[in-house]
């Protein structure tokens, strides 16, 4: 045995007293203003990205199509992980960088909500469907895509403050 205190794990919220799931009662918890930064990326090869860089492909703008996904991904989260809450989102925003020299496509999404509980699933949840998006609309040029690196990058409002991404940790 080692003399090296340990600390104790933080306590999952989602979890009882006896261990049983159960959404987070957030009924007293105070209305106030959330956001959260979330990306990703999808790497591809050189003439995918060309082919989406050009809006050439056969089902149309890639990430136009993409970015209205992610939009509507937010906004059925709560439909989609079973403990989150439905949430009424004053903004969903997302990005996207073209990176030829890494081959990929980068993809930003920023969550707001006034609300008792923050939208940092949301966030992510745009991320990852505009990316799932963006693999079903290339998927006949390029079945090898790979979708990576989806993390939260900044949280800001609520009990437990603001989370920021470390530098050093920038995938």
């Amino acid at each position: 045995m080692s003399d090296i205190p340990t600390t104790p794990p933080p306590s999952l919220t989602h979890f009882d007293a006896q261990g049983q799931a159960h959404m987070v009662d957030v009924g007293a918890k105070q209305a106030t203003h959330r956001i959260a930064i979330a990306c990703g990326h999808i790497e591809m090869l050189a003439e995918t990205l060309a082919l989406i860089e050009s809006a050439s492909t056969k089902k149309g703008d890639v990430l136009g199509v993409a970015r209205i996904a992610g939009i509507l991904a937010a906004k059925k989260t709560s439909d989609l992980i079973p403990l989150c809450h439905p949430l009424a989102l004053t903004r969903v925003a997302l990005e996207f960088e073209l990176r030829t020299h890494e081959s990929a496509v980068l993809c930003t999404a920023t969550v707001e909500t006034v609300g008792a509980t923050g939208v940092e699933m949301e966030a992510l949840t745009a991320v990852q469907v505009a990316l799932l998006t963006i693999y079903d609309m290339c998927k006949a040029a390029d079945k090898g895509m790979v979708i990576g690196g989806v993390r939260l990058l900044e949280k800001r409002g609520g009990k437990s403050g603001s989370f920021l991404e470390p530098a050093s940790s920038v995938r």
